[in-house]
């Protein structure tokens, strides 16, 4: 069984994705901005709790310093932390609207792996799964089958496409470890106000297989139902 670090962890699609990876077996830590919501998160599903603020450097260092001490290694980073601007259309759309949405999104991403590295390195077979979406793939928002090319939502989906280039790039660079990027689907939390159409189990099924792919794949992006395009 595996140690197992869920960023955004104490909500939504991070917290499901802790409850089933800890009826599997494995021991799961989850990150959070808010101490207080993250302990309380921690206390009912029986997994461990480090204060992260994924656009803080000091706040990465000291969680990262912390499972140094407790764990000593980290066999899958899961970096689900996210944040939606809304419907925010090319017109209305402003710098500091991106500067904000990016520090947590991209910016995020990197600064949470540079961290966890030497600590992803002293497992035996580490993984990083970074949660994305749809809509960050070219080939899903130019499908004229998929609903996600029916809303112009250029902050947001640039972010998640970033993720993906970041993901893509991580694999080729980082031969001995597997970074894989997923898409949840339209589920329903926080993010839109619950009106996605899916459960939070099946948002988490590609994260959740992903996660426990042990030899499996590396610089891939897929969803629940397999394989989908950059």
């Amino acid at each position: 069984m595996g140690v197992i670090l869920i960023t955004g962890g104490n909500k939504g699609l991070g917290r499901e994705t802790a409850r089933r990876l800890l009826a599997l077996g494995h021991t799961v830590h989850i990150g959070a901005r808010d101490a207080g919501r993250g302990r309380a998160a921690a206390e009912e599903l029986g997994s461990g709790f480090v204060q992260l603020d994924v656009t803080d450097d000091a706040s990465v260092a000291a969680a990262a310093a912390e499972l140094t001490r407790g764990e000593g290694r980290l066999d899958v980073l899961i970096n689900n932390a996210g944040v939606f601007e809304g419907v925010v259309g090319p017109e209305e759309l402003t710098a500091g609207q991106a500067e904000a949405v990016y520090a947590v999104n991209v910016f995020g991403v990197v600064r949470v792996t540079h961290a966890f590295l030497p600590l992803l390195r002293a497992a035996d077979s580490p993984a990083i799964v970074n949660v994305s979406s749809g809509l960050g793939s070219f080939g899903v928002v130019n499908d004229p089958a998929r609903s996600e090319g029916a809303h112009a939502v250029p902050l947001y989906a640039s972010s998640k496409a970033a993720v993906g280039m970041l993901t893509v790039q991580y694999a080729k660079g980082l031969p001995d470890i597997r970074v894989n990027a997923v898409d949840p689907g339209f589920t329903a939390t926080d993010l839109n106000a619950n009106s996605g159409p899916q459960s939070l189990e099946e948002g988490t099924d590609a994260i959740v297989r992903m996660a426990t792919a042990a030899g499996g794949p590396t610089g891939t992006f897929s969803d629940r139902s397999g394989p989908l395009p950059w």
